[in-house]
């Protein structure tokens, strides 16, 4: 968990998640970022614990593209059966590096905010920087990063993460999931259109 000040990025998108586009937002912006080459591993990195309910969007997030059909290299860590936190953080992101050559990740994650931005979904270029929000230092997360903002930031961060309500975190992570989702369809039909005309201009030369 974090807070949206320690995040810097050169663009910041922000969808309200009762938005009706809301999920096509989200897959329209993830798509803006990623390389479209298909031999370079687009790695999710969830983080965060069901321990609590505010900090549990990153695994509820992974758990539910788990279930989703996704572009093959495609590749989600971090949900409630194996949640990425604090305590492996680092051990997860080593073994990350060590599976993948070059990958593109995309770091998620809640965060506290002001009050006029809870319920919103950020996007933004530049890493996550996990524990921020709570005056942890931990390893920055991502070349993106996609956040939910579930509660208000200020005070007694801890308290406040605890005292979260589940059906905001839910929505959220429905919203985001759905929108990785359909931004890997987008990804796949890409791709596809772009084997076609390379398989077209060939024939022509």
């Amino acid at each position: 968990m974090f807070r949206t000040g320690f995040i810097k990025g050169n663009s910041d998108l922000k969808i309200d998640w009762q938005d009706r586009f809301a999920a096509g937002k989200v897959a329209n912006a993830l798509l803006s970022f990623l390389p479209m080459d298909c031999s370079v591993p687009i790695v999710f990195i969830c983080i965060g614990t069901d321990r609590s309910t505010g900090d549990s969007l990153g695994p509820l997030v992974g758990s539910l593209v788990t279930e989703k059909k996704l572009p093959e290299n495609f590749y989600v860590f971090g949900t409630l059966d194996e949640p990425i936190h604090a305590i492996n953080l680092t051990e997860k992101l080593d073994m990350i590096e060590g599976r993948f050559k070059d990958p593109f990740i995309i770091g998620i994650d809640a965060c506290l905010g002001h009050s006029k931005n809870v319920g919103t979904i950020h996007i933004k270029n530049g890493p996550l920087k996990p524990g921020a929000g709570v005056n942890k230092t931990l390893p920055d997360v991502g070349d993106i990063h996609m956040a939910g903002i579930v509660n208000i930031s200020g005070f007694m961060e801890y308290l406040v993460l605890q005292n979260t309500r589940l059906h905001l975190v839910m929505n959220l992570a429905k919203t985001m999931a759905e929108g990785i989702y359909k931004a890997g369809l987008l990804y796949h039909f890409e791709e596809i259109t772009k084997r076609q005309t390379l398989s077209l201009n060939e024939d022509t030369v």
